[in-house]
């Protein structure tokens, strides 16, 4: 068994929920330091992330890995896949759903097959795996 992989993030808040603001920071790889505050969660904001948009990117890295490792093993690897992923979040529910849609280019595969290996790795991405309790939907469109 291969030894595990620890990844690590951090976030400083200071203040109180409503009026408070803080930092996350991507600690394993350093590659970025992100603002957060509740409004742009609660809200929307083209400047400031939220925890759901960090899922989200989460999410979308983890499917395309796991879709195109799928592939790979069906002896039609991907030239390219393209996935969004969008996680909705309702303030005093929390997160209902998330949607991914894939556009990809894969040459030598059929539409039925594709879709069975695309489903396939929705439901067993390890990220999707994690987040069972919440119902995810997949667009997959084969280019």
């Amino acid at each position: 068994m291969p030894n595990p992989v620890v990844s690590k993030a951090s976030t400083t808040w200071n203040g109180d929920l409503f009026t408070g603001k803080g930092s996350t920071s991507l600690d394993s790889s350093g590659a970025a330091t992100f603002p957060v505050e509740w409004n742009a969660r609660a809200e929307g904001s083209d400047t400031t992330t939220t925890p759901e948009e960090l899922l989200a990117a989460a999410h979308a890295t983890c499917f395309s890995m796991a879709f195109s490792n799928e592939l790979k093993k069906n002896d039609t690897p991907p030239t390219e896949v393209r996935t969004t992923a969008e996680v909705t979040f309702v303030a005093g529910t929390g997160i209902t759903g998330i949607a991914l849609t894939m556009t990809a280019t894969v040459e030598g595969i059929d539409d039925a097959t594709f879709q069975k290996i695309a489903e396939g790795a929705r439901e067993n991405c390890p990220v999707s795996q994690a987040l069972k309790a919440v119902d995810i939907t997949l667009d997959a469109t084969l280019a």
